[in-house]
């Protein structure tokens, strides 16, 4: 101790390098809204091309379950649901304790698998801790254009450049312009000469297409349904329209092939809007090895490549959940300091004197994303709740060293003696009760079971911060108080 205060000029280097490791380690470890949990459940998404029917997306499914099956033997149940154009399927799996196979194991090998399936596309979902009730994809990117035409011309090249990225997988967008549709065009002067009339053929096209229900009908002591719907054979193709018969005034049969013309043609099935402006929403799931925060760092660089000035981008879901958190907890983060600094300069009735016990604050946070890099851990709201209890946690060491050294100064000793002397009696008070509290916190980080991802990135961030705040703080915090402190007894002396 006295060696290190002969040289204490040594600690300004030293907190400098803190501050640039916490600067460079801020900005490069990952984040996202919360490490993924085992949660024994796993979706698959299943969309196919614009308008597939019920028939393709169930034939596709029914291969998809194959591979399940085959695949995830541990599973306790699988529940498929298909639809026009897409579908989903969850897959239940046994406790995390009745199975050797972790979920995201699991996950890995069925996403390999249904990538061979290349009739359709299929997306291997796990459900986050935060925000994944609603089942959507990670990431969620919304692009706002002045006018459909500008989003119609940049859209495409977007989309190219999303799913050229190794960050994002089975990239998808809610505004499509490949709906096939086909316009029917009625020849009026010819349907009024044969006295049919327009609504005759709107009518006879609802009755034989929507499925609309007409009535009911009792057989049997049971009632069913009437709807209004032509055989599938006799509807397959567009041209199919022309063979309907319509019903003239005077009560002839008609061939509609003999009144309209058909042009097939593409359109978007529904228009999004957002904030007023016309929109398309972006989604994607993400790559292994890669986090939500890569993703939507990611999605800005290309739109910063693609779209021009008048474009505006927004986010939704999940993704808008992270941004959220992440400018709460730090918000969080410097009340906290803030309030720290308050109580302390109260207490001290000094401004001085809280300054020096703040600086035990960066050496805990230096600690923690070391620990963090190292390990693994993301940022994410668990590690970032750890922090915060780490300003609480390692003040603690630097009052008990500035408040013991006030102390002696008032019983007569001058500063350098002052703050040798409280470094000296306060090392067994700190060490005890920081090893306590890292004994304590062991448990979070060798945690296992459900939940324990998030367990042991509190607990890998508080640990670290601990371990290497609590012997800096016996070294920094007594020279930074023999610069910054007030003499007490106005005494001018050197170490």
């Amino acid at each position: 101790m006295n060696a290190f205060l002969k040289h204490k000029w040594i600690a300004f280097p030293v907190v400098a390098i803190l501050f640039s490791s916490i600067f460079y380690l801020w900005n490069n470890i990952r984040s996202e809204l919360s490490p993924l949990e085992d949660r024994s459940y796993i979706r698959i998404n299943l969309r196919g091309p614009e308008g597939t029917t019920f028939e393709f997306i169930r034939d596709y499914a029914d291969r998809i379950e194959y591979a399940a099956d085959s695949l995830v033997w541990e599973k306790e149940s699988l529940l498929s649901r298909s639809w026009n154009g897409g579908g989903f399927m969850n897959v239940f799996l046994p406790d995390i304790s009745d199975r050797e196979r972790s979920q995201m194991e699991i996950a890995e090998e069925l996403s390999g698998a249904v990538r061979k399936e290349t009739t359709a596309r299929a997306f291997v979902q796990q459900q986050s801790t935060f925000g994944g009730s609603r089942g959507g994809m990670p990431v969620q990117y919304v692009l706002q254009a002045p006018d459909l035409e500008k989003l119609e011309e940049y859209l495409p090249q977007f989309m190219e450049q999303v799913n050229e990225s190794p960050v994002f997988q089975m990239a998808d967008v809610n505004l499509k312009f490949t709906k096939p549709e086909t316009r029917i065009e009625i020849n009026r002067d010819k349907a009024s000469l044969l006295g049919v009339s327009t609504l005759n053929i709107a009518q006879t096209l609802q009755y034989a297409l929507s499925g609309q229900r007409m009535g009911y009908f009792y057989m049997n002591g049971k009632q069913y349904q009437i709807l209004g719907e032509i055989n599938r054979q006799q509807r397959n193709t567009p041209m199919d329209l022309k063979s309907i018969y319509v019903r003239s005034d005077n009560g002839a049969m008609i061939q509609l092939d003999n009144l309209v013309s058909l042009e097939e043609n593409v359109a978007p099935p529904q228009l999004y809007r957002y904030n007023r402006f016309v929109s398309a929403t972006v989604t994607s799931g993400l790559n292994k090895g890669y986090t939500i925060g890569d993703g939507l760092d990611e999605m800005g660089r290309i739109a910063k490549e693609v779209l021009d000035e008048s474009f505006r981008t927004a986010l939704v879901g999940e993704s808008k959940e992270f941004r959220e958190s992440s400018s709460s907890l730090m918000f969080a983060m410097i009340l906290a300091l803030l309030m720290i600094c308050l109580v302390l300069a109260a207490q001290f009735e000094s401004f001085k004197d809280p300054l020096v016990v703040m600086f035990t604050v960066p050496l805990a946070i230096a600690g923690a994303l070391m620990f963090m890099s190292y390990s693994g851990v993301t940022m994410n709201i668990f590690s970032q709740i750890g922090i915060i209890m780490l300003i609480g946690l390692v003040t603690k060491n630097g009052i008990l060293i500035v408040e013991f050294a006030n102390q002696r100064q008032d019983a007569g000793l001058s500063l350098p003696e002052a703050i040798r002397n409280a470094a000296t009696q306060r090392f067994r008070p700190i060490l005890m009760t920081s090893v306590s509290t890292i004994l304590g916190l062991l448990p979070l980080v060798y945690a296992t079971g459900e939940g324990a991802q998030g367990r042991i990135a509190m607990g890998v961030a508080v640990v670290g911060g601990m371990l290497i705040s609590t012997f800096l703080t016996l070294f920094i915090v007594p020279a930074v108080y023999s610069y910054i402190s007030t003499n007490r007894n106005i005494k001018e002396e050197e170490i």
